[in-house]
């Protein structure tokens, strides 16, 4: 399969270098980044051999690739352009965009657009990751698949952030004083985790859920005392990184939350609770990898993605799986089968 990666930062080099381990075939790299700009992919990528593919800032070098793989934003109003000329090169999309994985919610106008371009063009568009894109929402839906009726879904992701990498770390204000980093989400010169509302949707789409309210937050964690993890230092005072949460409702009722817990010192672990009509099941893992694990998911859908046929697609359209969801006796919310 040809491949192009547009966005070649840390999280697109790491894709290509999957790719290339599975036997991918590189066919184009675009980025905007000078530095990089004319240098051969395989030099940037520290491979030790030449690929005979040069770093492009310009979007048809992509030319000929099966499928695109772009990482470059959080926000589909940001990247909406990109990814229209990617499309109309006739390739196949899978973006890392979290705003992508379920962009009705924020972005409906945009989704529809990319959707009536990419079936024009007879390609596929896909957001999806880690997280959106797996953890806290397609490895949902599969283990609520298991239980018959389903009353309440919660899950958390927890992380150390001084294992991620230092860009991370900074979207998160770790080693920020606390106000500041407040002051920063409410402007959005910190994103924090984007994302938690698209992960609730997710499960409410494949669960056939009309929810009626979608609540996110996210706020820093403060030092109590000076915290060492992994060679990062956070004096105390100061901000670790984040806790937040996205809630999905149907009336005043909680059906769905999700949590991500990302800060220095924090423990590693992913744990989901399905609460169900008359069982329930604890799922717990000892921690995910976000980035490799974003490679190995992005990778691993664009083998599979040209089954699914054209259009904006959400993981929902590529999960067998649909849980059954009665938060009540009535449920007069639940989508018609």
């Amino acid at each position: 399969m040809n491949f192009g990666v547009y966005g070649f930062g840390s999280i697109g080099r790491l894709i290509a270098r999957v790719a290339l381990e599975r036997g991918f075939s590189l066919v184009g790299v675009v980025d905007i980044d000078p530095s990089i700009v004319g240098r051969d992919a395989g030099e940037v990528l520290g491979l030790g051999e030449r690929l005979g593919v040069r770093v492009s800032s310009d979007v048809s070098s992509l030319r000929g690739s099966d499928v695109v793989f772009h990482a470059t934003g959080s926000y589909l109003d940001r990247v909406y352009r990109q990814i229209l000329g990617v499309v109309d090169l006739g390739s196949d999309v899978i973006s890392t965009c979290e705003t992508l994985a379920y962009p009705y919610y924020r972005y409906p106008v945009l989704a529809r657009l990319l959707d009536e371009r990419a079936r024009m063009r007879g390609v596929a568009i896909l957001g999806s990751g880690i997280n959106p894109g797996f953890l806290l929402d397609t490895l949902l839906v599969t283990l609520s698949s298991s239980i018959p009726v389903v009353r309440r879904i919660r899950a958390v992701r927890s992380l150390d952030a001084a294992r991620r990498r230092e860009p991370f770390r900074r979207k998160i204000g770790v080693g920020e004083s606390p106000e500041v980093v407040e002051a920063k989400l409410r402007s959005g010169e910190l994103t924090g985790h984007v994302g938690y509302a698209e992960s609730v949707l997710l499960v409410a789409d494949a669960s056939g859920l009309n929810l009626t309210r979608v609540v996110e937050e996210q706020h820093p964690v403060v030092a109590e005392d000076d915290v060492e993890s992994h060679g990062v230092i956070v004096r105390r005072g100061y901000n670790r990184g984040i806790v937040g949460y996205g809630s999905g409702y149907v009336g005043g009722k909680e059906v769905i939350r999700v949590e991500l817990r990302a800060y220095v010192g924090a423990p590693e672990y992913e744990e989901v609770v399905i609460e169900g009509l008359d069982q329930s099941i604890t799922w717990r893992s000892s921690g995910t990898p976000g980035d490799t694990g974003t490679a190995a998911v992005i990778v691993s859908l664009a083998e599979k993605l040209k089954g699914y046929g054209p259009g904006l697609l959400t993981m929902v359209d590529l999960l067998p799986f649909r849980p059954f969801i009665k938060y009540d006796v009535d449920n007069p919310l639940r989508a018609p089968p």
